[in-house]
């Protein structure tokens, strides 16, 4: 099911306020209510301001997250690059439509692109009558896309080829069910001998007349001779800002308000060899002409549509602050000594004006010409990938620091190194942490930051997520202990400047890595509880944090921050009180606030629960819904007031200050 922008979903919100509520019963081994004193101090003068870009998201090309999943492009290998420059080669999904007494297909390196040379030939043996007829409806070729393509109803999809053939041409494109037998749409193209002589690009729409989940696209003739394709693609007509995202997972993206987009991800920036790794100039451009490459840590070919240009254009859209990660010279296994980086060094200083050059500069001008004249807010830079330790990586950070500096003295950099390396001979504006680890120690992480120097550079945790056992496919006992930690992060939030979770999106048909926040197919989606969990953290970004104490006898297991933050679409302020218990349990909760300049309202406050009935409960396609937030009203708001939290769960109270107007309909949903 999707997810609305701006709301989420109020309608199986609401509904989820009666499922959750009879979730609690289901705890195997839950005890009776421990009670606990909960102390707010919401004085302005004691308050600390959260950063502003606190809480965004990383986005890694792994689990096919942009090629068959956020990037719209249906047709696998559409430039036939995949096989490799040998020919003829594999050129996978591709399959052919009759067999080989009347058909032989090929790749070669007859493209008219010089950067991507490989074409397909497809030689026509049988007629279209006669006594080698061709079988009933032509022979031809066939792309199923990633694992079937969604075509949907009365939708429309635009459709795009390079052709050339000396002979004349009888061919149909049509969007097809997965065996060829359900036709949603076709269009049908004819030319006269000659008339594609030369590569000749087709452009046109298709609308489906049916809807079919595992569809693919065909080619296909009765007309005998040699015909070349290249470069085939097949996207649909309504994407997210218009930008080529699939909308449903941008979308699902845009609910968190991530204030910003890391990219384009960590090992798939290296490569396992640095042959195949990302390179920033060879995915701008016409789509057409970029090369694509193969993503040999995650072994599968990418052909770029979601290149460096997309990644700004996707962080402007979501209203996120891009931040890229680059290669500075290593991949897993080789790296470029220090001696001769400079040729890489130049290449991300490049890679900046292209972001942020006036249109009149050389590489700000070619952003122009792709649509986009006005320069991205390209601040941010973070140099490698977990590369500390490399023999090095410290003299070529160096140089890379130094040349992004001259240049562009704004821009933070971001170091692999701990802060214990850094110095002023090794300086940086923040350094990267990863964390990966059990629920049991995540949660224990809350305090990570506590005893961290309060002067220097800030840590940027861009990587965290609970692996091994407990974490299945992401569960609920995995998403409380993330949720654990980032409250920790809050309350650190004067050394800690930015988090995000990883993996973000994995494709269910090609799983490299679990968890992951959001799991997709070709046709449905749904958020995993520790996506859920990030809607309880995507207000406090900018807001202002409030110190407190809980006070309860033998019991460690809760972690709760206060801030106030402000909603945007109606100006109504609330203090958010953020517990997890991550125990089995229920606790009673005496809750005193005190210092308000504005008070509590008696209505229009929200409870808002993250639980479910075993700890390691999962949601899927069957259950898209199983672990998902549930609202309901606080009765009885006040300074002064009692409350439950459930045993293993994530509670936010969303207290609505008065303000001296009246009261909204979005009151009611603040978290929305």
């Amino acid at each position: 099911m999707g997810v609305r922008r701006g709301c989420l979903d109020c309608s199986l919100f609401h509904m989820l306020v009666l499922v959750c509520g009879l979730c609690q019963v289901l705890f195997v081994g839950t005890v009776t209510g421990q009670t606990a004193q909960f102390s707010v101090d919401a004085s302005p003068q004691n308050g600390q301001t959260i950063p502003d870009k606190m809480f965004g998201i990383f986005f890694e090309e792994l689990n096919h997250a942009g090629a068959g999943g956020l990037w719209a492009e249906l047709v696998s290998n559409r430039g036939f690059e995949a096989g490799g420059i040998n020919t003829p080669s594999n050129i996978d999904p591709w399959l052919i439509i009759g067999d080989e007494s009347n058909i032989i297909v090929a790749t070669d390196r007859s493209s008219c692109f010089a950067s991507n040379p490989i074409a397909l030939r497809m030689e026509v043996l049988c007629r279209a009558s006669g006594t080698n007829a061709c079988p009933s409806g032509g022979v031809g070729i066939y792309n199923p896309g990633f694992w079937g393509m969604n075509i949907e109803k009365t939708k429309i999809y635009k459709v795009s080829m390079y052709i050339r053939s000396s002979d004349s041409v009888d061919l149909a494109i049509s969007l097809t069910s997965s065996d060829g037998l359900q036709n949603l749409a076709t269009h049908t193209i004819t030319a006269e001998k000659g008339d594609f002589a030369e590569w000749t690009k087709v452009e046109f729409d298709l609308q489906s007349g049916e809807r079919n989940t595992n569809s693919r696209l065909q080619l296909t003739t009765t007309k005998n001779g040699i015909i070349w394709f290249d470069q085939v693609s097949v996207m649909p007509s309504d994407t997210y800002m218009g930008h080529g995202f699939r909308k449903d997972l941008a979308s699902m993206l845009a609910n968190l308000k991530p204030r910003f987009l890391k990219f384009p991800g960590g090992n798939y920036v290296m490569g396992n060899y640095l042959l195949n790794a990302f390179r920033w100039s060879e995915t701008i451009g016409p789509w057409e002409e970029r090369p694509g490459h193969f993503n040999d840590v995650w072994d599968y070919w990418t052909d770029d549509g979601l290149g460096f240009f997309e990644f700004l254009q996707l962080a402007e859209d979501l209203g996120a602050c891009p931040v890229w990660v680059i290669n500075d010279g290593a991949s897993l296994n080789e790296q470029i000594p220090s001696a001769t980086i400079t040729a890489f060094v130049k290449d991300v200083v490049n890679g900046i004006e292209f972001a942020r050059g006036d249109p009149e500069t050389t590489w700000g001008s070619v952003r122009a010409a792709m649509g986009h004249p006005e320069p991205f807010p390209l601040y941010y830079i973070s140099i490698g990938n977990q590369e500390c330790s490399k023999p090095y990586y410290k003299e070529k950070y160096i140089k890379f620091y130094s040349a992004i500096k001259a240049s562009y003295p704004d821009i933070k950099i971001i170091s692999s190194c701990d802060i214990s390396s850094i110095s002023p001979v090794n300086p940086a504006d923040l350094y990267d942490v990863h964390v990966y680890t059990s629920s049991g120690d995540m949660f224990a992480k809350t305090r990570m930051f506590d005893n961290t120097p309060r002067s220097g550079p800030k840590a940027f945790v861009s990587e965290y997520a609970v692996t091994g056992n407990d974490a299945g496919r992401g569960t609920l006992v995995a998403a409380l202990a993330e949720a654990a930690f980032l409250i920790g992060l809050e309350k650190n939030s004067d050394v800690v400047e930015m988090a995000s979770c990883a993996p973000l999106f994995v494709n269910d048909n090609d799983r490299r890595f679990s968890p992951d926040a959001i799991v997709f197919n070709s046709w449905q989606h749904y958020g995993c509880p520790n996506y859920w969990m990030l809607y309880f953290f995507k207000d406090s970004s900018g807001a202002t944090l409030h110190p407190l104490t809980i006070q309860v006898s033998n019991y460690d297991q809760l972690v709760a921050s206060a801030l106030t933050w402000q909603n945007s679409n109606d100006g109504n302020t609330y203090l958010k009180i953020k517990v997890v218990n991550f125990g089995n349990k229920a606790v009673n909760l005496n809750v005193s606030v005190t210092g308000l300049e504005n008070s509590i309202q008696a209505f229009g406050s929200i409870k808002t629960v993250l639980t479910s009935g075993w700890l390691r409960d999962e949601n899927s396609f069957q259950q898209p819904d199983k672990v998902v937030p549930a609202a309901s009203p606080i009765t009885n708001a006040a300074e002064q007031m009692g409350v439950i939290v459930d045993p293993y769960s994530l509670t936010s109270f969303d207290l609505l200050l008065d303000s001296g107007t009246g009261i909204s309909e979005s009151s009611l949903h603040p978290s929305m």
